[in-house]
């Protein structure tokens, strides 16, 4: 049986082969975990966007009522000012 020189210095670089995938796998998902949490945190942010766009949609007053209202207003001021008083 004849022992090949160079099968150790092979077993430690594919040791070291292995660890560097080991490590960047671990990289990856750590990457990975992170985009997923800020995932998450856009998907909330952009619900509660939503809420607020709608909550202030819902609540104010619509142009042309506001346009009645100030002629309203005016034709009241212009009949005061006409009775004289």
């Amino acid at each position: 049986m004849s022992s090949d020189p160079d099968l150790p210095v092979v077993v430690e670089e594919f040791a070291e082969l292995h660890r560097s995938l080991d490590v960047g796998l671990a990289k990856i998902d750590g990457r990975l975990a992170l985009l997923s949490q800020r995932d998450g945190q856009i998907d909330k942010d952009l619900t509660d966007l939503t809420v607020r766009i709608s909550t202030l949609e819902h609540t104010r007053w619509p142009l042309p009522t506001v346009a009645v209202l100030a002629a309203v207003g005016a034709l009241a001021v212009a009949v005061w000012q006409a009775l004289g008083h």
